[in-house]
């Protein structure tokens, strides 16, 4: 494998849902988190999955990961069976998940170390071309605390893009963030998703974030997660959150959203 090669964008996979029901069991209780989930997510697509707190977004993104197994069910990636995590799907979490004992570019290189085909001196320039991309160059050898929120965010992101994998799995990755920090971050996964194009699952709480960023929005509902409801967002990038035209889609979600609550609270009282 080449440099040149490494930091051409990979072709993005396809992900499909098949069925994916997931209880979580303790000694008191059991937790139904997913019923029968179905969904498919084209080559480059940007989704986000939307509802309240206990619909399961986070789980099923751990199940695509690798990281837990479906009860029933399957997920594929490019048609082949997911059972364990892999270099092609990596994950971006709330929390930045950094090693507060390395510096910024040791950070990235943690992961490329394990990466085969690279020689020591191109994995320096995977990991300065990541940190480019994110806007830190400047910043390779900052320690971890030195570095504002928003920053280690990149930071994280850089790390999750450096092994160039077909799909990013972003877990309310901005939810801790001020809003103006937010507002830069939009523009800048925007932006990288365009250039680096990946397929991306993203799952949020925020409705207006899920307008701004996803190309399809997926509404779940809890108790047990299903998917309830999809929204095409058909506007041009980037985009902007504060736009008119982006409130009414984020309205629309919204409402959909507060209308299947409430039907499942009725529900519940009968």
């Amino acid at each position: 494998m080449t440099l040149a090669n490494e930091l051409l964008p990979t072709a993005p996979a396809k992900l499909a849902v098949e069925s994916v029901s997931k209880t979580f069991r303790t000694a008191r209780n059991a937790v139904h988190a997913l019923d029968q989930v179905s969904l498919q997510v084209s080559e480059g697509e940007f989704v986000c999955l939307v509802g309240p707190s206990g619909c399961g977004k986070s789980t099923l993104l751990s199940i695509i990961a690798g990281l837990e197994k479906p009860d029933a069910g399957r997920v594929l990636a490019d048609g082949l069976p997911v059972d364990r995590p892999g270099r092609d799907r990596m994950v971006l979490f709330q929390e930045h998940a950094l090693f507060p004992w390395l510096d910024v570019f040791d950070n990235l290189m943690f992961g490329l170390k394990l990466k085969p085909g690279l020689t020591a001196a191109e994995r320096r320039e995977v990991a300065l071309y990541y940190l480019q991309l994110v806007g830190l160059e400047r910043f390779a050898k900052s320690n971890i605390h030195e570095l504002s929120g928003g920053m280690k965010q990149r930071v994280a992101l850089a790390r999750a893009l450096a092994p160039n994998p077909k799909v990013l799995l972003m877990d309310e990755p901005f939810a801790a963030l001020d809003a103006l920090t937010r507002e830069q971050l939009y523009g800048d996964i925007q932006r990288i998703w365009a250039e680096r194009k990946k397929t991306i699952v993203f799952v949020t709480h925020n409705v207006r974030e899920a307008a701004c960023l996803g190309d399809r929005v997926i509404l779940f509902s809890p108790n047990p997660g299903r998917v309830q409801e999809q929204f095409r967002v058909d506007l041009p990038r980037p985009r902007d959150i504060n736009s008119p035209e982006l409130a009414g889609y984020a309205t629309k979600i919204m409402r959909a959203l507060k209308g299947h609550l409430t039907s499942e609270t009725e529900e519940l009282a009968e």
